[in-house]
């Protein structure tokens, strides 16, 4: 059923229900988010699952920075199993963020602000956080930031020390990202990868090349939250590999 029909200077925006799932939709049937509306912090996306469990990685985040919002899936997730207390998210239309606010169970909360606008753009205001989510996605497909030399190096400097940056990717059929030659070069062949099957690949990139992943760590947290999450993030978390192995 069609909940909400409308059109921007960037294209078509729409949302559909079935059952009690409501999808976000952008163009011509280019799916960009779902929300399970009885738990709008319910992340059905298996590349958003890997994205909350790159934020697991953190030993206690108090700050993030979400580049690109849509229906808010993972915005409210991290707000509800992250000890946050400062979110900002930036969206290029203020119609998604209406739209979620009305019809997709985006919540009012205190922590999180929300800003209109490009985040190639914005980026240089923000001040430093301890995880961004890089996530820019059109109908067209990845936003250009995910490929930008200069963009993605901001992204890396601006997280705190110990802070991590955690990336959508398309996956190419051999199951590397995309960009994966810029990658590389970008962030000195030090970043960890998750192939998921939905065709994405998530990276989880540190703020320096010193910092270490503390895989028992995250196994520990995983088995913690699991009762909370009513999904397991194993399958993910056995799918981790250092770029370049």
């Amino acid at each position: 059923m069609l909940i909400a029909d409308q059109q921007d200077e960037h294209g078509i925006i729409r949302i559909f229900e079935m059952g009690d799932y409501r999808f976000l939709e952008f163009g011509l049937q280019i799916e960009q988010s779902c929300v399970f509306m009885p738990d709008p912090s319910w992340l059905e996306y298996d590349y958003t699952r890997a994205m909350l469990m790159g934020a697991l990685i953190h030993p206690q985040p108090k700050s993030a920075l979400f580049l690109g919002l849509g229906a808010g899936s993972l915005t409210t997730a991290c707000l509800k199993y992250l000890p946050l207390q400062q979110a900002t998210a930036i969206e290029l239309r203020a119609t998604v963020v209406e739209l979620a606010k009305q019809h997709l169970a985006l919540p009012e909360d205190n922590r999180l602000i929300i800003e209109i606008g490009d985040a190639l753009k914005l980026l240089p205001e923000q001040p430093p956080v301890d995880l961004i989510f890089l996530d820019l996605y059109t109908d067209n497909g990845p936003s250009t930031g995910h490929s930008a030399w200069d963009f993605l190096g901001l992204c890396q400097q601006k997280l705190n020390p110990n802070g991590w940056l955690i990336i959508n990717q398309w996956a190419l059929h051999s199951g590397s990202p995309k960009d994966e030659a810029i990658l590389k070069v970008r962030f000195k062949k030090y970043y960890w990868e998750c192939l998921v099957e939905s065709g994405n690949v998530v990276l989880f990139v540190p703020q320096n090349k010193q910092q270490l992943f503390d895989l028992e760590a995250l196994q520990q947290k995983i088995t913690a939250l699991k009762p909370k999450l009513g999904y397991s993030l194993q399958p993910l978390f056995d799918n981790i590999k250092l770029t370049g192995q």
